[in-house]
C-alpha cells in the first residue's frame, strides 16, 4: 500500500482542539449564559463548536476561529471577574469589536470611564452604557471631544440612544446644567388630522422615542421632577426659535426632517458652555416633496468647519434585531439598482 494512502493530506487533518480553563465555576455559569445561550451565540458567529468539560471549555474549529473565540471568552470572563454582568448585548459587542480589557491607563470622570485602550463606558443613574461597534465607539468619543457633533446613518444604529446617554452622563457630572431634546414634528407619510388635548399631549407622540431613551437612564421619579423643573426639556424643533441655549446639552433627533431654515435656526442657538448633537437618517426624509432636507445642507456647508465632527453609520452598525440590518441592506441594494 502506498504511503500516501496511509497519511491523510494536510487539508483533511482536523485542527487541534483549544482548551480554556476557568477557575471560578460560578463565573463560568454566567459566562455560558442561560441555557448556554452566550456560547451558542459565539458558535454561530464564529463557526466554532464549544464543549464544556467541568470548568474547561473546549473549542473546535478552524484555527483563526478558535483564536477569536478564545479572545471573546476571555474578555467576557474578565468582565465577570470585574464584577460586571454579561448580557447578550455584551457578547454581541465583544464579537463585533474584540480586544482585551487589560488596557492600562484610564481617564476617569464622575460618570464616565474611558480607558485609553479599547473600552468606553458611559455611567447613568440606571445603567452602564457601552458602544457595541467601532463606529459607535468613535461617535461617543466625538460627543465628548466636540461641542457640535453629527451622527448620520440608518435606523437602529444607536445614534440617538448614545447621544442621550452622553447627555445624561454630562448632566449628572455637572458639565451641563440642563438637557434639551427636540425633534421636528413631522408626520411620517401619514395625515393624523386634529389631535385632541393640550399642547404637550399633541406633540408627545412625536417625542416618545426621546422619552424612551431617558427612561432607560434615569429613575422615573427623578425624571418627572427634572421635567417639572424644566431642567430636562423635550420639545418640537419649532419651539427653539428665539432661544439662546447656554450650559445645555442639546440633541436634535430626526434632523433629516428639518428644513434648511430650521436647521440654520437650530444651529445658531448654540450658547456658552453648551454642546449640540444632530442625528439623522438621510434615507427616511418625511418632508413634503420638493422641500430640501436641512441635514443635507448642513453636511455640505459645515463638513470643513473645524471643531464640528461628522460620524457615519452603516447597516453593519445596527444593534437592533439582526433582521433590521438585513432589511436596511435590501433597501440599499434596491436603491443602488434603480
Amino acid at each position: 500500500m502506498a504511503i500516501g494512502a496511509l497519511t491523510p493530506s494536510p487539508s483533511k487533518i482536523a485542527p487541534a482542539e483549544v482548551q480554556i480553563e476557568f477557575p471560578d465555576n460560578r463565573l463560568l455559569i454566567d459566562l455560558c449564559g442561560p441555557y448556554d445561550g452566550h456560547l451558542t451565540a459565539i458558535e454561530a458567529a464564529l463557526d466554532v463548536q464549544i464543549i464544556r468539560r467541568g470548568n474547561v471549555l473546549v473549542l473546535l474549529g478552524e484555527e483563526a476561529a478558535q483564536a477569536r473565540a478564545k479572545e471573546v471568552l476571555q474578555a467576557l470572563y474578565l468582565r465577570l471577574e470585574g464584577g460586571k454582568e454579561v448580557a447578550p448585548a455584551d457578547v454581541d459587542r465583544e464579537l463585533r469589536m474584540g480586544g482585551s480589557e487589560e488596557d492600562t491607563g484610564t481617564r476617569d470622570g464622575d460618570q464616565l470611564e474611558m480607558p485609553v485602550g479599547n473600552r468606553i463606558e458611559i455611567k447613568t443613574r440606571k445603567k452602564l452604557v457601552e458602544p457595541r461597534t467601532d463606529a459607535q465607539k468613535a461617535y461617543v468619543q466625538s460627543l465628548f471631544d466636540n461641542e457640535l457633533a453629527f451622527g448620520i446613518g440608518p435606523a437602529g444604529t444607536g445614534k440617538t440612544y448614545l447621544a442621550v446617554a452622553v447627555g445624561v452622563s454630562m448632566f449628572i457630572s455637572g458639565e451641563v446644567d440642563k438637557i434639551i431634546l427636540c425633534r421636528p414634528a413631522v408626520e411620517a407619510g401619514e395625515r393624523l388630522g386634529f389631535l385632541p388635548g393640550t399642547q404637550e399631549e399633541k406633540v408627545d407622540p412625536y417625542m416618545q422615542p426621546l422619552y424612551d431613551a431617558l427612561n432607560d437612564f434615569l429613575p422615573g421619579k427623578q425624571l418627572a421632577k427634572l421635567k417639572e423643573e424644566k431642567t430636562i426639556e423635550i420639545a418640537p424643533l419649532a419651539f427653539m426659535r428665539g432661544r439662546t441655549l447656554s450650559n445645555a446639552y442639546v440633541v436634535l433627533d430626526e434632523a433629516q426632517n428639518a428644513t434648511t431654515m430650521q436647521m440654520k435656526m437650530f444651529l445658531t442657538r448654540l450658547g456658552e458652555g453648551s454642546r449640540m448633537v444632530i442625528t439623522g437618517d438621510r434615507t427616511q426624509i418625511d418632508l413634503p416633496r420638493g422641500v430640501p432636507s436641512g441635514l443635507w445642507d448642513a453636511e455640505r456647508l459645515l463638513k470643513s468647519v473645524p471643531k464640528i465632527s461628522f460620524n457615519y453609520f452603516t447597516s453593519k452598525d445596527v444593534v437592533r434585531h439582526p433582521l433590521v440590518a438585513a432589511i436596511i441592506e435590501a433597501y440599499e441594494a434596491d436603491t443602488e439598482a434603480s
